[in-house]
């Protein structure tokens, strides 16, 4: 029941077009990944963090970040979380629980 619920529930103008920053060439993995495993790169360097004490990415393409969902994605990349991350887990009908641990930077948000 749930399925056929969110997939009767979507907007008739399809999903959501995000379009990388200004400035930006890339995301931290290909579109096509983030699309479907950001949640599953986010938990990956939840627990690589807390558990290991490492906190460099080194990406796909061999580029290396800073695993921080705040300081990495929201503050570098996507500042606006209505825009961005609120109009597609609106679309596909899913409640991250990212913001019952973290806060989205109110000078990210404005």
């Amino acid at each position: 029941m749930p399925i056929w619920y969110g997939w009767l529930n979507r907007s008739a103008e399809g999903a959501p077009k995000l379009e990388l920053p200004p400035g930006e060439k890339e995301c931290v993995e290909s579109t096509q990944y983030m699309r479907t495993s950001h949640v599953d790169l986010l938990n990956n360097w939840k627990e690589t963090v807390v558990r290991d004490g490492k906190r460099t990415y080194v990406s796909s393409t061999g580029k290396e970040y800073t695993m921080s969902l705040t300081n990495t994605c929201i503050t570098q990349c996507h500042s606006n979380k209505a825009k961005f991350c609120d109009r597609c887990h609106d679309y596909m009908n899913v409640q991250p629980w990212c913001w019952d641990c973290h806060n989205f930077p109110k000078e990210a948000g404005k």
